[in-house]
Protein backbone atom coordinates (compact mmCIF):
# COMPACT_ATOMS: atom_id res chain seq x y z
CA UNK A 1 0.00 0.00 0.00
CA UNK A 2 2.25 2.82 1.20
CA UNK A 3 5.27 3.83 -0.87
CA UNK A 4 8.82 3.19 0.29
CA UNK A 5 9.50 6.76 1.28
CA UNK A 6 10.59 5.89 4.77
CA UNK A 7 14.32 6.44 4.47
CA UNK A 8 13.98 10.06 5.53
CA UNK A 9 12.98 9.85 9.18
CA UNK A 10 14.76 6.70 10.23
CA UNK A 11 16.72 8.24 13.08
CA UNK A 12 15.21 5.96 15.70
CA UNK A 13 14.80 2.20 15.48
CA UNK A 14 12.30 1.01 12.91
CA UNK A 15 10.10 3.48 11.12
CA UNK A 16 6.70 2.09 12.12
CA UNK A 17 7.63 2.03 15.79
CA UNK A 18 8.69 5.67 15.62
CA UNK A 19 5.57 6.71 13.72
CA UNK A 20 3.40 5.01 16.34
CA UNK A 21 5.21 6.91 19.10
CA UNK A 22 4.91 10.27 17.31
CA UNK A 23 1.23 9.83 16.45
CA UNK A 24 0.39 8.59 19.95
CA UNK A 25 2.02 11.69 21.46
CA UNK A 26 0.06 13.90 19.04
CA UNK A 27 -3.22 12.27 20.04
CA UNK A 28 -2.39 12.38 23.76
CA UNK A 29 -1.68 16.10 23.39
CA UNK A 30 -4.92 16.74 21.48
CA UNK A 31 -7.44 14.78 23.51
CA UNK A 32 -5.65 13.65 26.65
CA UNK A 33 -3.90 10.41 27.50
CA UNK A 34 -6.85 8.79 29.29
CA UNK A 35 -9.28 9.43 26.44
CA UNK A 36 -7.03 8.05 23.70
CA UNK A 37 -7.36 4.38 22.76
CA UNK A 38 -4.97 2.12 20.85
CA UNK A 39 -7.71 1.79 18.22
CA UNK A 40 -7.64 5.55 17.59
CA UNK A 41 -3.87 5.52 17.31
CA UNK A 42 -4.13 2.70 14.74
CA UNK A 43 -6.83 4.60 12.82
CA UNK A 44 -4.79 7.77 12.59
CA UNK A 45 -1.78 5.77 11.43
CA UNK A 46 -3.99 3.93 8.98
CA UNK A 47 -2.79 0.53 10.16
CA UNK A 48 -4.72 -2.37 11.66
CA UNK A 49 -4.87 -2.75 15.39
CA UNK A 50 -2.94 -6.02 14.93
CA UNK A 51 -0.10 -4.17 13.20
CA UNK A 52 0.04 -1.73 16.09
CA UNK A 53 -0.12 -4.59 18.57
CA UNK A 54 2.95 -6.14 17.00
CA UNK A 55 4.96 -3.19 18.36
CA UNK A 56 3.05 -2.17 21.49
CA UNK A 57 0.45 -4.03 23.54
CA UNK A 58 -0.68 -0.99 25.57
CA UNK A 59 -0.44 2.79 25.47
CA UNK A 60 1.69 2.56 28.63
CA UNK A 61 4.26 0.65 26.58
CA UNK A 62 4.24 3.44 23.99
CA UNK A 63 5.00 6.12 26.59
CA UNK A 64 7.66 4.07 28.38
CA UNK A 65 9.40 3.28 25.08
CA UNK A 66 9.28 6.94 24.06
CA UNK A 67 10.74 7.93 27.38
CA UNK A 68 13.55 5.39 27.01
CA UNK A 69 14.34 6.42 23.43
CA UNK A 70 14.25 10.16 24.04
CA UNK A 71 16.17 10.16 27.31
CA UNK A 72 18.87 7.79 26.08
CA UNK A 73 21.00 10.79 25.01
CA UNK A 74 20.90 11.91 28.68
CA UNK A 75 22.14 8.48 29.81
CA UNK A 76 24.88 8.59 27.19
CA UNK A 77 25.82 12.06 28.42
CA UNK A 78 26.13 10.85 32.01
CA UNK A 79 28.36 7.97 30.87
CA UNK A 80 30.50 10.38 28.88
CA UNK A 81 30.67 12.93 31.70
CA UNK A 82 31.82 10.36 34.25
CA UNK A 83 34.87 9.59 32.13
CA UNK A 84 35.91 13.21 31.65
CA UNK A 85 38.20 15.31 33.84
CA UNK A 86 36.23 17.53 36.25
CA UNK A 87 37.05 20.71 34.33
CA UNK A 88 34.99 23.76 33.45
CA UNK A 89 35.11 22.69 29.77
CA UNK A 90 33.53 19.34 30.65
CA UNK A 91 30.75 21.01 32.62
CA UNK A 92 30.03 23.51 29.86
CA UNK A 93 29.93 20.72 27.29
CA UNK A 94 27.48 18.79 29.49
CA UNK A 95 25.19 21.81 29.72
CA UNK A 96 25.35 22.28 25.93
CA UNK A 97 24.60 18.63 25.19
CA UNK A 98 21.87 18.49 27.81
CA UNK A 99 20.23 21.48 26.15
CA UNK A 100 20.22 19.55 22.84
CA UNK A 101 18.87 16.38 24.46
CA UNK A 102 16.01 18.34 26.04
CA UNK A 103 15.20 20.03 22.74
CA UNK A 104 14.88 16.60 21.10
CA UNK A 105 12.57 15.35 23.85
CA UNK A 106 10.38 18.44 24.14
CA UNK A 107 7.03 16.81 23.17
CA UNK A 108 7.64 14.09 25.74
CA UNK A 109 8.39 16.60 28.50
CA UNK A 110 5.22 18.45 27.64
CA UNK A 111 3.36 15.15 28.02
CA UNK A 112 5.06 14.56 31.38
CA UNK A 113 4.09 18.00 32.60
CA UNK A 114 0.44 17.60 31.57
CA UNK A 115 -0.02 13.98 32.72
CA UNK A 116 1.61 13.86 36.10
CA UNK A 117 -0.62 11.11 37.48
CA UNK A 118 0.28 8.80 34.59
CA UNK A 119 3.95 9.69 34.94
CA UNK A 120 3.83 8.76 38.64
CA UNK A 121 2.04 5.51 37.90
CA UNK A 122 4.53 4.46 35.23
CA UNK A 123 7.49 5.50 37.39
CA UNK A 124 8.86 7.60 34.53
CA UNK A 125 9.36 10.49 36.94
CA UNK A 126 11.55 8.35 39.21
CA UNK A 127 13.75 7.25 36.33
CA UNK A 128 14.05 10.84 35.15
CA UNK A 129 15.03 12.01 38.64
CA UNK A 130 17.75 9.34 38.74
CA UNK A 131 19.12 10.65 35.45
CA UNK A 132 18.99 14.18 36.78
CA UNK A 133 20.96 13.10 39.86
CA UNK A 134 23.54 11.48 37.63
CA UNK A 135 24.06 14.77 35.79
CA UNK A 136 24.00 16.78 38.99
CA UNK A 137 26.81 14.70 40.48
CA UNK A 138 29.01 15.46 37.49
CA UNK A 139 28.26 19.20 37.50
CA UNK A 140 28.70 19.77 41.22
CA UNK A 141 32.01 20.22 43.03
CA UNK A 142 31.50 18.33 46.32
CA UNK A 143 33.91 20.69 48.07
CA UNK A 144 32.12 23.79 46.76
CA UNK A 145 30.06 26.02 49.02
CA UNK A 146 26.36 25.26 49.12
CA UNK A 147 25.50 28.40 47.16
CA UNK A 148 27.73 27.23 44.30
CA UNK A 149 26.26 23.74 44.38
CA UNK A 150 22.87 25.41 44.02
CA UNK A 151 24.20 27.43 41.08
CA UNK A 152 25.27 24.22 39.31
CA UNK A 153 21.89 22.57 39.86
CA UNK A 154 20.11 25.75 38.80
CA UNK A 155 21.87 25.55 35.44
CA UNK A 156 19.93 22.34 34.72
CA UNK A 157 16.64 23.82 35.92
CA UNK A 158 17.24 26.90 33.80
CA UNK A 159 17.26 24.61 30.76
CA UNK A 160 14.03 22.93 31.94
CA UNK A 161 12.34 26.27 32.54
CA UNK A 162 13.49 27.34 29.11
CA UNK A 163 11.38 24.60 27.56
CA UNK A 164 8.11 25.68 29.15
CA UNK A 165 8.23 29.13 30.68
CA UNK A 166 10.01 30.81 27.79
CA UNK A 167 7.36 29.81 25.26
CA UNK A 168 5.28 32.78 26.34
CA UNK A 169 8.09 35.29 25.89
CA UNK A 170 8.31 37.26 22.69
CA UNK A 171 11.06 36.32 20.29
CA UNK A 172 12.40 33.69 17.96
CA UNK A 173 12.54 30.21 19.55
CA UNK A 174 16.14 29.64 18.45
CA UNK A 175 17.22 32.95 20.02
CA UNK A 176 15.36 32.05 23.23
CA UNK A 177 17.11 28.69 23.37
CA UNK A 178 20.48 30.40 22.95
CA UNK A 179 19.67 32.93 25.68
CA UNK A 180 18.61 30.16 28.08
CA UNK A 181 21.77 28.19 27.31
CA UNK A 182 23.91 31.28 27.90
CA UNK A 183 22.39 31.77 31.38
CA UNK A 184 22.88 28.08 32.23
CA UNK A 185 26.54 28.26 31.09
CA UNK A 186 27.06 31.42 33.17
CA UNK A 187 25.79 29.67 36.30
CA UNK A 188 28.06 26.64 35.84
CA UNK A 189 31.05 28.85 35.05
CA UNK A 190 30.49 31.07 38.07
CA UNK A 191 30.09 28.09 40.40
CA UNK A 192 33.21 26.40 39.04
CA UNK A 193 35.40 29.48 39.23
CA UNK A 194 34.33 30.30 42.77
CA UNK A 195 34.95 26.70 43.87
CA UNK A 196 38.41 26.83 42.34
CA UNK A 197 39.40 30.14 43.84
CA UNK A 198 38.97 32.34 40.77
CA UNK A 199 35.84 34.11 41.98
Amino acid sequence: MGGTMDGTKQQRRGNTRQRIQDVALELFAEQGYEKTSLREIAERLDVTKAALYYHFKTKEEIIVSLFEDLTKPILDLIEWGRQQPHTLETKQEIVRRYSQALAGAEPLFRFMQENQATVRELRIGDTFKDRMRGLRDILIDPEAELVDQVRSISAMFTLHAGMFVMQDLEGDSEKKREAVLEVALDLVTQAHERAHGKG
